[in-house]
C-alpha cells in the first residue's frame, strides 16, 4: 500500500484511475464538491468576490453554469475526484472542445469556457489543460461516426453534431413518445451524428434505460416540458389509445 505526501504525489497526472492530482500554483477553475484532498496553501472562491469576477469575465462565458464552479488559488496539490467515476486531463493547444457539463470537473483560467449549441455541453477554446469524469474509460474515434446518446462525452475540433433518428426502430408508446418530446430512449432509435473532421470522446458505458428505469427517466424529465411539448405528448397518448383500440 503507497501512502501519499506532498513529495511522492503526480504533479498534474492521475494518482489512480478516479483521482487527478492538479499541481496549483495559480488560478484554476473546478467543479464544486469535487476536491477531495489538497496539501499547501489552497483558497477557493465562488463567484462575486472582485478578484474572481474580473477572471470570470474573461474565461467564463456560460451564465448557467458559473454558479457549478469556484476558482481554486494559491500553492498547492489539488487532488479531484468524481463519485468513482474515472478521471482524465486534455490538453488544449488553441484548439477547442465541447465536453458535458456534468462532467467537466476543472479548466486552467486560460481557456475560454461557453456554452455550447447542444444544451447540456459546455464549449472550451484556447491553451491549457481540461479535466473531465466519465462512465468508464474513454476511446477516441475518427469522424464521420454515430453514436448513442448516452455514450458521447464530447467532442474535439469539429462541427456541432446533430440527431439522426431511426424511425424503423422506433415502436410502441414510449418509442414514439421519446420521438416527439425529445426524449433519449435507446442509441437504436436516436444517435448524435458526427462528420466533418475531428475526434469524437465516447465513454465505455451508457445510462441504462430499460425497464421500470426507462419510465422513471420518462417521469422525471416531465417537469421539464413546455405547454407545447405536453401538448404534443397528450395528443401522442390519445392517437396511441385509440390505435389499440
Amino acid at each position: 500500500m503507497t501512502i501519499y505526501n506532498p513529495v511522492n504525489l503526480p504533479k498534474n497526472d492521475n494518482l489512480n484511475r478516479f483521482a487527478f492530482v492538479v499541481d496549483v500554483n495559480d488560478q484554476i477553475f473546478i467543479r464544486k464538491g469535487k476536491m477531495i484532498a489538497f496539501y499547501g496553501n489552497l483558497t477557493f472562491e465562488a463567484m462575486g468576490s472582485s478578484v474572481v469576477d474580473i477572471l470570470a469575465r474573461h474565461a467564463f462565458n456560460a451564465p448557467k453554469y458559473i454558479h457549478n464552479f469556484v476558482v481554486a488559488q494559491g500553492n498547492g496539490q489539488l487532488i479531484l475526484g468524481d463519485n468513482g467515476n474515472d478521471l482524465a486531463c486534455y490538453d488544449l493547444d488553441a484548439a477547442n472542445m465541447t465536453i458535458r457539463a456534468k462532467n467537466l470537473l476543472g479548466f486552467s483560467k486560460n481557456v475560454i469556457c461557453q456554452e455550447s449549441t447542444l444544451p447540456g455541453y459546455l464549449t472550451l477554446l484556447g491553451t491549457g489543460k481540461i479535466i473531465a469524469s466519465s462512465n468508464g474509460p474513454v476511446h477516441f474515434l475518427e469522424l464521420p461516426c454515430r453514436v448513442d446518446e448516452q455514450a458521447v462525452l464530447g467532442w474535439a475540433d469539429c462541427p456541432s453534431p446533430s440527431y439522426r433518428y431511426d424511425y424503423e426502430h422506433v415502436r410502441g408508446f414510449v418509442s414514439t413518445v421519446g420521438a416527439l418530446t425529445g426524449f433519449t430512449l435507446s442509441g437504436e432509435e436516436k444517435q448524435v451524428d458526427f462528420t466533418g473532421a475531428g475526434t469524437v470522446l465516447v465513454q465505455s458505458s451508457e445510462l441504462e434505460l430499460n425497464g421500470s428505469s426507462t419510465l422513471s427517466h420518462l417521469l422525471a424529465q416531465l417537469p421539464m416540458l413546455g405547454k407545447e411539448d405536453l401538448t404534443r405528448l397528450s395528443l401522442s397518448i390519445q392517437q396511441q389509445s385509440q390505435q389499440r383500440r
